[in-house]
């Protein structure tokens, strides 16, 4: 994974972080990390990957965002590889 997330969204205390990639091919694909944020104890803020009931429909709904981001950016990831051919093949 990167350093820095590709893109992250949030709802509340719900987040979903969009990672960029590239596999051993050099080809790039996306993965992404939903989280929920809470107050420890000692009033730090901590990220847990476990979800109350109430959380499961919003962050499912961060989910079918984080596809459809997802999704544009590869459509992108694609337009900007196959000008970078053509300008190689010119």
């Amino acid at each position: 994974m990167s350093n820095a997330p590709a893109h992250k969204l949030r709802d509340g205390c719900l987040s979903v972080v969009i990672w960029r990639n590239t596999n051993t091919e050099g080809k790039t694909y996306y993965s992404a990390t939903p989280q929920r944020s809470y107050k420890a104890g000692d009033d730090t803020w901590k990220e847990s990957k476990e979800l109350n009931a109430d959380d499961m429909l919003p962050m499912a709904e961060l989910l079918r965002e984080a596809y459809a981001w997802i999704k544009m950016q590869k459509r992108s990831d694609a337009k900007a590889a196959k000008e970078r051919d053509n300008v190689t093949a010119k």
